[in-house]
């Protein structure tokens, strides 16, 4: 990594990324890491009552980033745990590579297009980010990539992140309540998996995209297109956290809730302190990143890793299950039903199935084939009666 291309803490967080119609996150995970938040804390599975979180002090690891516009081989300055490549156009992918702390280079990995998310706004438009992933072998710091030809691709530029071993923060948890459902699956709160509020607020101290709050239409699912037998997802949350509140500028994490393979729940989207997670005191639901143009009134939940040709795991999909079933039978939401969706900030509508994967919104590929065609039997069990 040379001088021009500082870490992110000392650019302005709205440089010039530009809107992009095609990107791609490369997730990457360390070899054998440990997994910060295995498992949530007491207190957050006790039964049928509303569940209290402990509150208490931890400590997780700073995230560290750095942005370059070259191929490479770049060099971070720090060890590798994850690294995004972005671009704006058609090209079909690209491909990366990391290097050992010797300089060895490791194979080429592939790097897919991914998932279009955004804010949404007044004319309803999208920004195209996604995520795929690939294995760093530890201890990389260093990476290289490649755009695939046909090369139809500009503003190419890669970010590289560490939320494993940067210096270490400590985060106090407050008391929080969690909602009913979330005490029949392991479930892990922002302060669980480590998320550093700092991150939502601008540096004149005003946060990036105050929360708003609307009735929820209708429920979308998402994959992140990421890594698979990930050895630690509380760690690729806090990146696609980092990255979807720096590098896209939505000051916030896009998804409501994520599920990883064991089955666990990581709350999502910032929704305040008076209310359920992905909620106010009132019910209604936080407007998220997940479906640019059709965000607002629309549940966003993501398995983490890629199911293009490859089911979710027991565990995840029954949480998936928990989730979807739990937030219908709240909002009185039929998922075996179609219906007009009504954006209420721009007034795009949209005919879907009231539980959609994130390609019956919008052109992508995700939430993955084998799980979109998984979808029909997801309706039918999120619809059955409690």
């Amino acid at each position: 990594m040379n001088a021009s291309n500082p870490p992110l803490s000392d650019m302005s967080r709205r440089a010039a990324l530009g809107t992009m119609a095609a990107t791609a996150l490369t997730v990457t995970a360390a070899a054998g890491a440990a997994t910060a938040a295995a498992a949530p804390a007491a207190g957050t599975r006790t039964g049928a009552a509303d569940a209290v979180l402990g509150t208490g002090t931890r400590s997780f690891p700073s995230t560290r980033l750095r942005q370059s516009t070259e191929s490479g081989p770049l060099e971070t300055g720090f060890p590798l745990s994850h690294v995004a490549v972005q671009w704006t156009g058609a090209a079909r992918g690209g491909r990366i590579r990391f290097l050992s702390a010797d300089g060895a280079p490791g194979a080429w990995q592939r790097v897919r297009p991914g998932c279009v998310a955004g804010r949404d706004t007044a004319r309803g438009g999208a920004q195209g980010h996604s995520a795929v992933s690939a294995m760093v072998a530890a201890p990389a710091r260093a990476y290289g990539y490649e755009i695939e030809p046909p090369v139809d691709a500009a503003d190419v530029r890669s970010v590289a992140l560490d939320t494993m071993a940067g210096p270490q923060r400590s985060q106090v948890r407050a008391e929080r309540r969690v909602p009913r459902w979330a005490t029949n699956v392991p479930y892990l709160s922002r302060a669980d998996w480590g998320a550093d509020e700092s991150l939502r607020f601008l540096p004149d101290g005003t946060e990036n995209t105050p929360t708003a709050y609307y009735p929820a239409q209708v429920m979308s699912v998402h994959h992140t297109a990421g890594r698979n037998d990930d050895p630690d997802p509380a760690a690729t949350v806090r990146a696609i956290y980092a990255y979807h509140a720096l590098i896209n500028d939505w000051g916030d994490i896009g998804y409501h809730f994520l599920i990883d393979a064991e089955g666990r729940v990581y709350e999502g989207r910032w929704s305040g302190t008076d209310g359920t997670p992905a909620h106010n005191a009132e019910g209604k639901l936080v407007t998220a990143f997940h479906a640019a143009g059709y965000n607002s009134g629309n549940l966003g939940v993501a398995l983490l890793g890629t199911y293009t040709d490859r089911a979710p795991s027991a565990a995840a999909r029954a949480s998936l299950v928990t989730v979807l079933a739990a937030h219908a039978q709240t909002h009185g939401l039929d998922a075996t039903a179609t219906t007009t969706f009504v954006n209420p900030v721009n007034g795009v509508t949209k005919r879907n199935p009231v539980l959609s994967g994130h390609r019956d919104w919008l052109t992508t590929e995700c939430p993955g084939g084998t799980l979109y065609a998984d979808l029909p039997k997801l309706r039918t069990l999120v619809g059955r009666p409690a």
